[in-house]
């Protein structure tokens, strides 16, 4: 009889485990502080949308429309859809579909999965997951402005350093046109020399050529028509106004005129952090102004911000960075012989719990409940402040054994606390030794 075959995940869909998942909650806890102190908040959109809304939205001739969508027919209706590639189509499908913006702008911020069916590679999955936000309903250069600091103060709170800044303004729609027109001259000229990837995109989006990562094109782009030349006054006094408020919160910046963005929608303000440390691939994150994109979704006309960015290329950058140590498991860890201890132990644990303590009770195996010595180490290894010990001695004199696992030489390690007293004694040396990895769970739920 042949084995079961074993299943396993699907290529470029990886599991969280549990030894990474800290790094995670770090990164995301981080993420969404900085956010709420600028005034955003939080919108979540289906992972499914319609086919057409990122069609419309990112551009029929992009690379992930045209190569990277999962897309299918839904088999009960004949529906067509996709899993999302990106998140701000499904953020500005809501915001028509809500009038959000009704009773005044709205600053959003999302995060999840997304999906594109690209190449796996370092920090680039197929299910990978982006943090983004959306200023909606703004118009000036100070929201731009406003989006860069926060990256920036996102990356200081992560202690991340070597991430730079790259700026651009691709002005408007005619400025573009006038451009393109000269740029297409200027690439026909060299067309002998351009790649396959370069001839494909000529008439169907030149702008993209300038982005390109070909060495042997370098040469050739870098000569190319600037859209920045192209800027009328208009345009250009946004791109200086978004300057004007970086140079004087001193965040250096520089301009790279080969800055396009890939996708469709954008206009003026374009920026991205980039960084050495990964590689080739060196963008953490990319954003600008997509102010035609509500209209073209048939809202009112709506200026919008925004920037994305991968959350797996920035835990790779924080592990470079030295990963910060994973914090214990919980406060207290429960060990018990015997009936009932196990009984008692039940009781203490909630209590512990309605004091806001993270507590792990110890739980038979298939080896069974285990010895003290066992249940000892185990409670060592998850790294909990305080073991609290009930046996059959504790029960009959209605006490318990709370020994300090963490304590310094010399220092008390085991105490004998009545039932009716642990609680208060575990909570008063938490916090004397200011240990507590959460200061009490109460504060969390206030936010």
């Amino acid at each position: 009889m042949s084995k079961t075959e074993k299943i396993t995940a699907v290529k470029g869909m990886n599991d969280i485990l549990p030894t990474d998942s800290h790094l995670w909650q770090l990164f995301e806890n981080t993420a969404q502080s900085v956010v709420q102190s600028y005034g955003f908040q939080q919108i979540r959109t289906p992972i499914v949308e319609n086919t057409a809304l990122f069609a419309r939205a990112i551009g029929a001739v992009t690379d992930i429309v045209e190569k990277e969508m999962y897309s299918f027919e839904d088999s009960m209706n004949g529906d067509k859809l996709t899993l999302r590639p990106e998140g701000t189509a499904g953020t500005v499908r809501a915001v028509i579909e809500h009038n959000l913006v009704y009773e005044g702008p709205k600053r959003l911020w999302y995060t999840g999965p997304m999906f594109r069916h690209e190449r796996p590679q370092r920090g680039r999955y197929r299910q990978f997951y982006q943090f983004g936000c959306e200023a909606v309903g703004f118009n000036g250069p100070d929201v731009d402005a406003e989006m860069i600091m926060l990256c920036r103060r996102l990356w200081d709170d992560l202690g991340l350093e070597n991430i730079r800044l790259e700026l651009n303004s691709i002005g408007d729609a005619e400025e573009r046109a006038r451009h393109r027109v000269d740029l297409i001259a200027y690439l026909e000229k060299h067309e002998d020399l351009l790649d396959a990837e370069a001839k494909r995109r000529l008439h169907s989006n030149p702008l993209r050529i300038l982005d390109t990562k070909n060495p042997a094109l370098q040469e050739i782009v870098n000569a190319a028509p600037k859209l920045l030349d192209y800027l009328g006054e208009e345009s250009l006094a946004h791109f200086n106004g978004v300057r004007k408020i970086l140079d004087h919160n001193n965040i250096p910046y520089v301009i790279n005129p080969r800055l396009v963005r890939g996708l469709d929608y954008y206009n003026r303000t374009v920026f991205e952090w980039v960084t050495d440390a990964l590689g080739s691939q060196g963008t953490v994150c990319a954003g600008g102004r997509y102010d035609p994109l509500i209209a073209s979704f048939g809202g009112k006309p709506t200026p919008a911000v925004g920037f994305a960015m991968g959350i797996e290329r920035l835990l790779e950058l924080m592990k470079e960075a030295g990963e910060p140590e994973a914090p214990s498991q919980c406060d207290v860890y429960l060990v018990h012989q015997g009936e009932a201890a196990q009984l008692q132990a039940f009781v203490l644990g909630e209590r512990l719990r309605d004091a806001g303590l993270d507590v792990v009770m110890h739980a038979s195996t298939a080896n069974g409940p285990g010895s003290f010595k066992t249940q000892m180490k185990k409670a060592d290894g998850s790294g909990a402040s305080f073991a609290v010990i009930i046996g059959e001695d504790e029960v009959a004199n209605h006490t318990a054994s709370v020994k300090a696992m963490r304590a310094e030489e010399g220092a008390a390690q085991q105490s004998t606390v009545p039932f009716d007293d642990v609680v208060d004694f575990v909570v008063d040396q938490i916090t004397d030794s200011g240990d507590h990895h959460h200061h009490v769970h109460d504060e969390h739920c206030n936010h």
